[in-house]
């Protein structure tokens, strides 16, 4: 398959590129590096990086941010970097994408633990993840052409436990073996819709 991995030199992307790499043809799609430049803020820039890659088998978005912040402190233009960036970012990604999608490709979003058990500070993370679940459920009643859309949602990943266990106490981090397979399950099987939740 050709597999276009954006985020793919990120904490979870760069064991997603070396695993697929394996046996597939794979594309990596970075803010500032990789084989194609993307802002997934940007629909035209979603549109020219699918432009450049042409017609794929597999779409990973393993990419997007949005604002960690006490709740008293947000601002509301603070809200939006999630909403540009995550949540719209990976919705455009599927309403554009489709159109570069061989019959029967998928498209695999990333979201996280947090839309199921946020914790502090996380007010604004935790509602992007959670729309981005109703959106898989939901798009999947309408796309056209045999197109699978499935979303990855990890606990707290292994790779990332030095920078992000303060924020989650007495979580047990998940194995990167692991969080592969949930994005294996998507792309190599035949499932949509699927919130793939890889919590313990």
């Amino acid at each position: 398959m050709k597999i276009l991995i954006i985020g793919g030199n990120g904490t979870i992307g760069k064991k997603l590129t070396e695993y697929f790499k394996q046996n597939h043809d794979v594309l990596v799609a970075g803010r500032t590096t990789g084989d194609v430049t993307v802002d997934i803020s940007s629909s035209e820039s979603i549109k020219a990086m699918f432009d450049k890659v042409g017609t794929l088998d597999a779409i990973i978005c393993a990419a997007g941010e949005a604002k960690w912040k006490p709740f008293d402190e947000l601002q509301e233009e603070e809200y939006y970097i999630g909403f540009k960036s995550k949540l719209m970012g990976q919705v455009n990604l599927v309403r554009i994408g489709q159109n570069y999608l061989t019959k029967g490709g998928s498209i695999t979003l990333t979201t996280g633990i947090l839309a199921d058990e946020p914790v502090p500070m996380t007010t604004s993370a935790a509602m992007v993840n959670g729309a981005i679940h109703s959106f898989v459920k939901a798009v999947i009643l309408e796309l056209e052409g045999n197109i699978r859309v499935n979303v990855v949602s990890s606990g707290l990943v292994e790779d990332a436990v030095e920078k992000y266990d303060a924020y989650f106490p007495g979580h047990n981090p998940i194995s990167m073996q692991k969080v592969i397979n949930g994005y294996r399950k998507s792309v190599d099987g035949k499932q949509t819709g699927e919130i793939i939740r890889i919590y313990n």
